[in-house]
């Protein structure tokens, strides 16, 4: 990755983070608010590949757990492991399909939330996972996938596409 493509991933990532933290967080519709952070790392990570989405995905965490004051790092390792997901989804299975950035922010918007309640859990915070898993699940899941499209093509056109994912040769196993 050139330094003009990492200095427009690092602006995505901290524009998002902030938009997050500040303004989207406090958006509820339907009892759940839209992570718009989790859906530009899922994004990242399905077009720049699971090196990039995980280490967006902790600059990106780290930033909103600053500014929220929130426990310092879950959301950093959250987004870590959403980023890491997505991008060895992008580099193995989804090459190619429409539906990849609708799947991957699915699929992954449950698991995160899954794997924060299981964190807090574990650190001995005070969670109520009713709420967390049934009652505001639903509707981020819902808004989030709203948002999928829209993000993924904005990023693609900001970062440029797949340059990071070019398909590989055969390899031939030699023994």
């Amino acid at each position: 990755m050139t330094t003009g493509g990492a200095l427009r991933l690092s602006g995505v990532v901290f524009a998002a983070a902030v938009l997050q933290a500040v303004l989207f967080s406090t958006l509820l519709v339907g009892g759940g608010a839209p992570n718009l952070l989790l859906v530009v790392i899922v994004c990242l990570g399905l077009l720049r590949g699971s090196v990039a989405g995980a280490a967006s995905g902790f600059a990106g965490g780290l930033v909103v757990d600053l500014l929220t004051l929130d426990t310092l790092g879950i959301t950093s390792l959250v987004l870590t492991l959403a980023g890491f997901w997505a991008g060895r989804y992008g580099e193995t299975t989804a090459r190619g399909r429409r539906v990849a950035p609708l799947v991957a922010v699915g699929v992954i918007t449950v698991l995160a939330a899954l794997f924060a309640v299981v964190l807090h859990y574990m650190l001995g915070d005070e969670v109520d996972a009713r709420q967390a898993l049934v009652s505001s699940l639903a509707p981020e899941l819902v808004l989030n996938l709203l948002l999928a499209l829209p993000v993924y093509a904005l990023l693609r056109a900001i970062v440029r596409g797949r340059s990071a994912l070019e398909p590989t040769g055969e390899v031939e196993l030699v023994v």
